[in-house]
């Protein structure tokens, strides 16, 4: 329980230190993991010890009836000591595990892969050839598709023969059946094949990225882990990245027949210079949907193809006049009747459900309503309901529902906050993880009654270590967007004893971008941010115009115009806090990380008579540094909307800076390059302006690894206690 500023008892005397959360994880919070559901919808699995164990539970009960596989009970395993991720076979006679991820980007991995065959309790490699990615069962269990070295491979486990099935693979060159960098990283997904329903092909697409410029990064000797080999001369590590308005991969589909080992290419059109965000198979073996957005991204088709022909038709088509949700492509699914599909869209201005037959007729609208639907789970042909989560209640709360055929719908998370679920292969019973702003996640089992069944993890433990710390609570509250008329979902926290006769600095935490969610009622864990309130600082956090949530013309006003109404409203925002008789308008700061040190970098620039201090971790710096599909979706292309790129570009504010700004970014970003911050730091110093920087050498995105993370925050709090406190 959280304590009210103010009304701290003599039980909560520890404070809180910047090493609780970067050092001895004080407040880590219990998770269930790996959870899968098994055939018969009436058991479930899960990973624990550290991976080292399968577990075997009943979803009746919620009680454990069998260890399905222990590493340290295998006789003769040496090699793998501890299990990644899993999955089983069709008929649940054999698991195929990770193990030794090596990280590659935000999605993709190698990873050393072993089958574990039930019947003979033996676990051996799946590929002596070196290390692997992607491994995936076929349907009928017999075989494994991996990648390796940018080429396509099926493993026989019958023959135990290994097949190379595609050879032009080469790096920055030709990837068959995994996505290039910018796919990645914009379209959410690291696999790119897909095995027909029967098992008898394999439908994959191929990334000519031979076009695409390269991107070079240099990679020194570093600490933790070091590169011993750059001790003296660093290497250089140079990769394909299509910036804004330059050229992307050529994509094709191919579809490989296992049994006549040919290869076949699927129609998808002349244009060149488009996107084939996914591949599903439909319920015939022979029909193959593929899903084709043109470059602009506000017109998406799915076309029906003819696997064994590669004819193609388009089944569904639709068009937006801003762009295509990217949710859209993942939430399609064909019913097992082979009959219908079912999509979402915006086309009602909230995004919701729709039924389709195979004709692409739309049947009916399965959702409607003044909300967002969040997540699709899936449809349940025998009780003939669909199940997904909305914000209907509000925007801030999310909750899951089944409704049927018929439109009766049914509340399944009955305890108030932020629910996701994890339903059995039945729809029988669901795992539900359900958090708010003050009670961190607890896991509960529920069977279809929605009668619960067993507390899987309650984080009763977490909840006694709060209870010796004085925390200050989110109050969540609403203010006025520049605008005037439109309401921004915010929340504040304010100091351990809180005075309202004093008055405190500010510091407004932030990440602003599209679609995006801050504000809510979810657990977001003790962090520094309450270190900070406990230091005397008042913290609130706001989420703009373009965040989620809120139906389709709030989220997609910014279209075109990245930038400029977010950092209107956060200037608005901070005005009307620093109004406040408890807050001190001459010390008002704002940090934010990614589009968030974007926001913060322009905001003390184009806001220098209302911000003090900003710290900027990441930062884009001109929209013409980062990549293809996400600027393009939002921006179109530099050379279609110049001044959309250039009116809100930190870059061109330089000038105008008065405050105190902190830059921080990683060398080894592969994501928002350092080359914004760089740039930035250039206009600075040409402009005559002081900031302060640092840099960190080898990372990535997210900045960590041995003592980064607890040397980067700290560094935070001594900039923010040398000019905001």
């Amino acid at each position: 329980m959280l304590v009210s500023a103010g009304n701290q008892t003599m039980a909560q005397t520890k404070q809180l230190s910047l090493n609780d959360f970067f050092k001895d994880g004080t407040f880590r919070s219990k998770g269930v993991y790996g959870i899968r559901s098994m055939n018969d919808g009436e058991h479930y699995t899960v990973l624990e010890n550290r991976g080292k164990k399968i577990v075997k539970y009943s979803y009746k009960t919620g009680q454990a009836v069998a260890t399905l596989l222990d590493l340290e009970t295998i006789e003769g395993n040496d090699k793998v000591k501890y299990i990644s991720d899993y999955q089983f076979n069709a008929d649940e006679s054999r698991l195929l595990i990770s193990t030794n991820i090596t990280p590659i980007y935000r999605r993709s991995f190698t990873a050393d892969y072993y089958i574990f065959d039930f019947k003979n309790k033996e676990l051996n490699p799946l590929s002596e050839n070196g290390k692997q990615r992607l491994a995936t069962f076929s349907p009928d269990g017999l075989r494994i598709a991996f990648m390796r070295d940018n080429n396509l491979f099926i493993y026989d486990i019958r023959f135990k023969t290994e097949r190379q099935i595609t050879f032009d693979g080469k790096y920055n060159h030709i990837i068959n059946g995994a996505p290039d960098w910018v796919y990645e990283e914009e379209f959410a997904f690291n696999r790119a094949f897909e095995w027909a329903p029967d098992g008898s092909a394999i439908a994959f697409i191929r990334f000519d990225e031979s076009q695409v410029k390269e991107f070079p990064m240099n990679m020194f000797e570093g600490q933790a882990p070091a590169i011993k080999e750059n001790e003296v001369y660093p290497s250089v590590y140079s990769y394909k990245y299509p910036k804004a308005g330059e050229a992307n991969s050529t994509v094709s589909v191919h579809v490989y027949d296992i049994q006549d080992k040919t290869t076949l290419k699927m129609d998808i059109g002349e244009e060149t210079d488009l996107y084939i965000p996914r591949i599903r198979w439909t319920q015939d073996p022979k029909k193959l949907a593929i899903i084709r957005l043109n470059r602009l991204q506000n017109k998406m088709e799915v076309l029906l193809t003819n696997a064994r022909t590669g004819v193609s038709n388009v089944l569904y088509r639709e068009e937006n006049k801003y762009y295509i949700d990217e949710s859209n492509f993942d939430n399609l699914f064909f019913t097992a009747d082979g009959q219908h599909f079912i999509i979402t869209s915006e086309k009602s201005g909230y995004m919701h459900l729709y039924l389709y037959d195979m004709t692409g007729h739309e049947k009916k609208a399965i959702t409607s309503g003044p909300y967002d639907i969040a997540d699709f789970y899936g449809y349940d042909p025998v009780r003939k309901t669909y199940y997904y989560s909305s914000y209907e209640e509000s925007p801030l709360e999310k909750y899951v529902y089944a409704i049927d055929s018929k439109g009766k719908k049914k509340k399944l998370t009955p305890e108030k906050g932020w629910n996701e679920v994890n339903f059995s292969k039945n729809y029988n019973y669901y795992i539900n993880t359900v958090s708010d702003a003050e009670n961190p996640p607890v896991i509960r089992l529920y069977n279809a009654k929605v009668k619960p069944v067993r507390v899987l993890e309650d984080n009763q433990q977490l909840q006694e270590v709060i209870q010796n710390y004085a925390i200050s609570p989110k109050e969540f509250i609403q203010i006025p967007a520049a605008d005037g008329k439109t309401m921004l979902n915010a929340w504040i926290m304010k100091p351990v004893n809180f005075d309202p006769n004093k008055a405190y600095p500010l510091l407004i935490t932030q990440y602003s971008g599209p679609n995006s969610q801050q504000v809510k009622n979810s657990w977001g864990g003790i962090n520094w941010l309450h270190y900070l309130t406990q230091e005397g600082y008042i913290v609130a956090c706001i989420d703009p115009r373009g965040t989620a949530a809120r139906g389709e013309e709030f989220r997609k006003c910014t279209y075109m115009q990245l930038g400029k109404l977010e950092s209107d409203d956060m200037i608005a925002a901070a005005k009307w806090l620093a109004e406040k008789p408890y807050i001190d308008s001459k010390k008002v700061g704002i940090w934010g990380w990614s589009y968030g040190g974007f926001m913060s970098s322009l905001c003390i620039m184009k806001g220098n008579d209302v911000f003090s201090t900003a710290i900027a971790i990441a930062p884009v710096t001109h929209y013409k540094f980062y990549d293809s599909i996400y600027t393009e979706r939002y921006m179109r292309t530099p050379q279609e909307n110049e001044k959309g790129y250039n009116e809100n570009a930190p870059l061109n504010w330089a000038g105008q800076l008065k405050g105190n700004l902190l830059l921080c970014h990683g060398t080894a970003d592969d994501n928002v390059h350092v080359q914004n911050t760089y740039e930035l730091a250039e206009r600075l110093v040409q402009a005559g302006k002081q900031f302060d920087m640092g840099i960190y050498t080898n990372r990535n995105h997210s900045i960590y690894g041995g003592n980064t993370s607890l040397q980067l925050y700290t560094k935070f709090v001594n900039f923010l206690n040398k000019n905001l406190k």
